[in-house]
């Protein structure tokens, strides 16, 4: 029987033995503490869920348009413009299942095959395999922890192909917490201008950022950037909403935005209409939690920094935004632990949760191997015992 070649070159993920293991061992009672998670631990914010509630009683619970409520568009174009000074009309909004689902209508709808996308490592780990489930070819580039792990022009110019075809930015970045300034964004915008690629630009963690630095959307450095980019957004990470499961896309170009419509109304249609109603309330009503949770995530973030850099043989350095940090294990790799050397970062995982009960998410997941990547979207008491029993570990190599 022969199935889709297509879905038999999409890597399964690398990190789900790790998982595994983890939750097998707290389902026998034991004390781990994962550093895993990919959402905030708060709750979603009362006067969403009301909203929510309200929309199930008045009888929101039909199809609506493919491509999100009118209501919801507005507020997204509303957002846009106070937020990020860009101006888009209701036709260049989609609003997807999830930011996810976004990034794979958008692939769908530019790529051809073969067509390339620039990639910087480390990456989030589904970028690549949306671009080979849409027939793309993901081209990645390497970054410098010294550049905070930014593209550079050079960079760029080592992997330029006459294929490529999307730029892909995060900034915010997941997994290494990475803003872009304005400056940067220029020479970004300008390096797509000249070799007439898309950008892909995933604003997910927007709002999520700490200290002086600022978000700036690509799309509003110049009218071209405009034409030629996609944003990617949504509700989950700054309203703690990832279950509702409602992200947007803004295009710039139109006859993109109508693509991916078309192509979402013959796979998902329409988002989940009730948690439609709740993403208007969380974009137009109070933000005050938006404040809190930062708040709380730049106190375990600058915790967690100290921590690390005060112990022996691991590194890192401070992220500006989102809520991960990338550990740098180079100098522990080629050590051993009970006769066991530490080969990878997939090795030292697995080794960590079997001798300290502690869940981390290996670096080759994003494309390098000698990190780690830890979350600080948990409990500050949860921070504390998983970096003690690290410490301890590390001093007993």
């Amino acid at each position: 029987m022969i199935f889709s070649k297509k879905a038999e070159q999409i890597s399964p993920s690398i990190t789900l033995s790790i998982d595994a293991k983890a939750k097998a061992m707290k389902a026998q009672g034991i004390d781990v503490i994962g550093f895993g998670a990919g959402e905030p631990d708060f709750n979603t914010p009362i006067n969403i869920q009301q909203a929510a509630i309200d929309a199930i009683k008045n009888g929101f619970t039909k199809y609506t348009a493919a491509s999100g409520i009118k209501e919801l568009k507005d507020a997204i174009i509303n957002k846009f413009k106070i937020d990020n000074n860009l101006i888009y009309s209701s036709s260049q909004i989609i609003v997807s299942t999830g930011a996810k689902q976004c990034l794979s209508n958008a692939f769908q709808s530019i790529l051809n095959p073969g067509d390339e996308v620039i990639i910087p490592i480390p990456y989030w780990v589904s970028y690549p395999e949306l671009v080979k489930l849409s027939d793309g070819v993901p081209v990645f580039v390497e970054t410098d922890e010294k550049n905070f792990f930014k593209y550079t022009i050079e960079s760029l110019q080592r992997v330029l192909t006459n294929k490529s075809k999307v730029l892909l930015l995060n900034s915010p970045s997941n997994p290494t917490g990475t803003v872009y300034s304005k400056e940067e964004l220029h020479a970004l915008a300008e390096f797509a201008r000249e070799n007439d690629l898309i950008i892909i630009s995933d604003e997910i963690y927007e709002k999520l950022i700490y200290g002086e630095e600022k978000h700036i959307s690509i799309a509003s450095i110049s009218e071209d950037a405009y034409n030629r980019t996609i944003v990617i957004n949504g509700v989950s990470k700054s309203y703690a909403m990832t279950g509702w499961r409602i992200g947007y896309a803004a295009c710039g170009n139109e006859k993109i935005a109508k693509l991916m419509s078309n192509i979402q109304s013959h796979t998902t249609s329409n988002p989940n209409s009730i948690a439609q109603y709740a993403a208007v309330e969380a974009l137009t009503g109070p933000q005050d939690t938006i404040e809190y949770m930062i708040k709380e995530f730049k106190s375990r973030r600058d915790y967690m920094v100290d921590r690390i850099n005060s112990m022996k043989y691991i590194s890192c350095i401070k992220p500006s935004g989102a809520f991960y940090v990338m550990i740098n294990i180079t100098d522990l790799l080629d050590k051993k632990v009970d006769g066991n050397i530490i080969e990878n970062s997939l090795n030292f995982s697995s080794i960590l949760l079997e001798k300290e009960k502690v869940a981390v998410v290996p670096g080759s997941a994003f494309g390098v191997d000698n990190y780690i990547r830890l979350s600080y979207a948990t409990s500050i008491k949860n921070i504390e015992i998983g970096l003690d029993r690290l410490e301890h570990f590390l001093n007993n190599l």
